[in-house]
């Protein structure tokens, strides 16, 4: 049939082939964008020891476990200890926006987690008395705390 024009999926018109981000990662990637949305959306949240929603107020691993719940459908619970058995184990310099972010804290490992936000930062529930915020990976009080990476996306 002369002048008819055959779509091939996956070849471009020029014959070549077409490539694309595949379907798991970009789920992954936009799961992740939503999960820091989330969690931005919960800074000058009150603290709240064991604290697991916001109107209660939050502790550091209800923080994640609450983010997660609500954007992913990832369960992640337990202390920010029982968090850290979990996910996969990356390099600071793989941070990606979403993934967990723990420090020892306590004088004891996976003593607190926060969610990486991009740009060396981090959303956190920090301590009594607190409110969920933002704080540097490369200065102050936490960044000397720095214990580990972890993405939960693959």
């Amino acid at each position: 049939m002369r002048g008819t024009k055959v779509d091939t999926p996956g070849v471009l018109p020029s014959g070549r082939a077409q490539t694309t981000v595949p379907a798991p990662a970009l789920i992954a990637s936009e799961k992740a964008h939503d999960v820091v949305l989330f969690a931005l959306g919960l800074v000058e949240t009150g603290y709240r020891f064991g604290g697991k929603n916001p109107e209660a107020g939050l502790d550091c691993s209800g923080m994640v476990h609450y983010v997660f719940n609500q954007v992913t459908e990832l369960k992640l619970a337990g202390s920010a200890a029982d968090l850290a058995r979990l996910g996969k184990v990356i390099d600071r310099d793989a941070l990606q926006p979403g993934d967990l972010v723990f420090f020892n804290t306590l004088n004891r490992p996976y003593s607190h987690v926060g969610i990486y936000i991009g740009d060396d930062r981090f959303v956190h529930a920090p301590s009594s008395g607190g409110k969920v915020r933002t704080e540097s990976l490369r200065e102050g009080w936490f960044a000397a705390r720095f214990e580990e990476a972890r993405t939960y996306f693959d």
